[in-house]
């Protein structure tokens, strides 16, 4: 015997009238920032002190193209030396050897102290040191007058420093040798960001730690290290501008400012020297992002964003916490 009870019928709720939420701070904003738009537009325009067909005549020249690809030049060289040379520092600050941890530290501190115009225009005069730079037996002479002999030389060959000292590589030593202190701060970082688990799989297999760190770690920390590689390679070609005080001739900023000097027009060069970085700059910023993007391939967003994060942290030069295993 079933029993029915009555309920009530629920009365259905009245329809949500949603209103949208207003943003007047915004519509200002874009007020503010039309009229300052609009009165950049009418500076670029309207002021003659911009010269434009004198800049855009100049700035094509063969001189001033010689020293794009100067820049360029000096760009890549530093950077390979920065890498290269930050690898290396990197995994000296890594090793149990506490002299090559010392003598890392020590080398990272000076270079990141130092400013790299500074750096630059000391390596410029290097040549007030040595005459000659010559390669052998260390202090030949020295040796010799102990042992009473009279010049005694054990030097193989060397060259004029004015010769090999030139301006270009003074500038390149300069940037590369400050870069190598940076990536080896970024690699550090990249190489702790991965987890230990790693490694302890790779010993278990048998293999060896040059093994472990080419096939394993490095493969690994390329995501954590490839962003900031990026920003630091963008901020070289910034940098390249300093070798113009060393001075290095063929190089963009020296060739744009001795046209503006010659002339006396020394503000459309500038503006020049301006454009003429912004497109390089936008070059390397799609390449950055095509490479990113190789060095991303199956991680998850969530993976991307820790990935982010890590490449700030190494950019910053500190360390970042560990990576869950592959």
């Amino acid at each position: 015997m079933s029993v029915e009870t009555d309920t009530p019928e629920r009365a259905r709720p009245e329809p949500i009238r949603a209103v949208p939420v207003r943003h007047p701070g915004r519509w200002v904003a874009v007020a503010v920032i039309g009229v300052l738009v609009a009165m950049f537009v009418h500076l670029l325009v309207t002021n003659k002190a911009f010269n434009w067909s004198f800049m855009v005549d100049e700035m094509f020249r063969p001189p001033i193209m010689a020293g794009v690809r100067g820049s360029i030049a000096l760009l890549l060289t530093a950077m390979l030396i920065g890498i290269g040379l930050g690898v290396v520092i990197a995994i000296m600050r890594l090793s149990e050897n506490p002299i090559l941890r010392g003598v890392a530290w020590a080398y990272t501190w000076f270079f990141r102290a130092v400013p790299r115009l500074v750096l630059a225009i000391l390596f410029g005069n290097l040549g007030i040191l040595w005459a000659r730079i010559e390669f052998g037996l260390p202090f030949d002479r020295q040796i010799g007058a102990l042992f009473g002999v009279d010049d005694f030389e054990a030097r193989l060959f060397g060259f004029s420093a004015v010769d090999i000292l030139t301006g270009f590589v003074a500038g390149m030593l300069a940037l590369g040798l400050s870069e190598a202190a940076y990536m080896a701060e970024i690699v550090r970082a990249g190489i702790q960001s991965v987890d230990e688990g790693q490694t302890e799989a790779a010993q278990a297999l048998g293999m060896r730690r040059g093994q472990i760190l080419r096939r394993i770690v490095l493969p690994q920390a390329m995501r954590v290290i490839v962003p900031p590689t990026g920003n630091e390679t963008i901020a070289m070609l910034k940098d390249t501008s300093l070798v113009a005080f060393v001075p290095v001739s063929m190089e963009l900023f020296f060739q744009l400012r001795a046209v503006g000097s010659r002339t006396f027009q020394v503000f459309p060069m500038l503006v020049a020297a301006t454009i003429w970085y912004l497109l390089l700059t936008s070059v390397l910023l799609v390449g950055q992002y095509y490479l990113e993007r190789h060095f991303s391939k199956g991680v998850g967003r969530s993976g991307r964003a820790r990935t982010r994060l890590r490449a700030i942290t190494a950019e910053s030069g500190g360390t970042t916490g560990k990576a869950g295993g592959a």
